[in-house]
């Protein structure tokens, strides 16, 4: 394109294209690295748990594995959230990311079910738990991995309020905690002489877990369920709309979310002696100033004439 040509595009639109291109890079890099350093964890714990026999660490290792699972379905619904509208999706894809939440809220509570059952086993017929330093060691080497990856993670969520990237933030923050656990466990089991430490913490491993995935799952229900913007962005949008000086009012605001994007509709009330054209601009005024506080939205404004009210629909007989 030659330069000072035309622009097919208003501003704000390529300002939401680009946001939105730079949010999916750091989705993506978010997401591969989740599933590199699940499957890196799952490996070393399911070596220690083979030295050590410790509930803690069983419990430990299939939170593992669900990670990789979780992150792995993560990747591929981040994926198809990302590919653009088409004729048969024209709100585009972004509900694939509230459905993976889904299923991996699924997997974690299956997963916290076997561990709650084989600690149950432990705390009837106790077992040691051997090789104490080996334990130690690998937790040390997860908890590591998994600090890295949350700080990553806690920046992508606050760029781009991906469901999927927080429902792995989420379970992996859990898996911090989870580590921690499993190091007090070992620690109680074989220098204190505790055994039933092991089980007990597993026990509250699997609570963890029930608890990440209570909070995914309202997430992904919201979602799925277009629930509206919370009031704090509601109550944001009104004040940016009602702040132009040719809007006398608004009214029927409706918003909802889907994967990392917002939809945005609002009518406004221009003066009714107003041409078209300069309603169409003031229209683009106050989409411009919306778009420019909610960058990851796309925002349909219509408008009415001052006073003008929209007449309820007909009762169905």
């Amino acid at each position: 394109m030659a330069d000072g040509a035309p622009v097919s595009v208003t501003p704000n639109v390529s300002r939401f294209d680009i946001v939105f291109a730079e949010h999916g890079v750091l989705m993506r890099r978010a997401a591969k690295a989740a599933v590199v350093t699940g499957i890196f964890m799952l490996v070393i714990k399911a070596l220690a748990f083979i030295f050590t026999d410790s509930v803690a660490m069983l419990a430990s290792m299939a939170d593992s594995a669900l990670d990789v699972f979780g992150s792995f379905i993560n990747l591929l619904a981040i994926r198809q959230a990302l590919t653009p509208a088409d004729r048969e999706h024209r709100f585009g894809h972004g509900k694939a990311e509230p459905l993976a939440g889904l299923v991996q809220g699924a997997f974690i509570s299956g997963s916290a079910v076997f561990i709650v059952i084989e600690a149950v086993q432990r705390l009837i017929a106790p077992r040691p738990v051997d090789n104490g330093i080996v334990g130690l060691a690998v937790m040390a080497v997860s908890i590591a991995a998994a600090v890295a990856l949350v700080l990553l993670q806690y920046h992508v969520v606050r760029r781009t309020r991906s469901i999927a990237i927080n429902a792995d933030f989420t379970h992996y923050l859990a898996d911090i905690v989870i580590n921690l656990g499993v190091v007090l466990a070992i620690v109680l089991a074989t220098r204190f002489g505790l055994p039933l430490a092991d089980p007990v913490i597993g026990i509250a491993v699997a609570g963890i877990l029930g608890f990440g995935v209570v909070n995914i799952f309202r997430q992904s229900y919201d979602q799925l369920m277009d629930r509206e913007l919370p009031d704090a962005d509601r109550e944001r949008i009104k004040a940016i709309v009602s702040k132009h000086p040719r809007v006398c009012s608004m009214h029927d605001l409706r918003t909802r979310a889907a994967g990392t994007r917002s939809f945005i509709q609002v009518h406004i009330e221009l003066d009714p002696n107003l041409d078209l054209f300069t309603a169409h601009s003031i229209s683009d005024e106050v989409e411009a100033e919306v778009q420019a506080a909610f960058p990851q939205a796309e925002i349909i404004i219509h408008q009415d004439p001052e006073g003008y009210e929209q007449p309820e629909p007909l009762a169905k007989s």
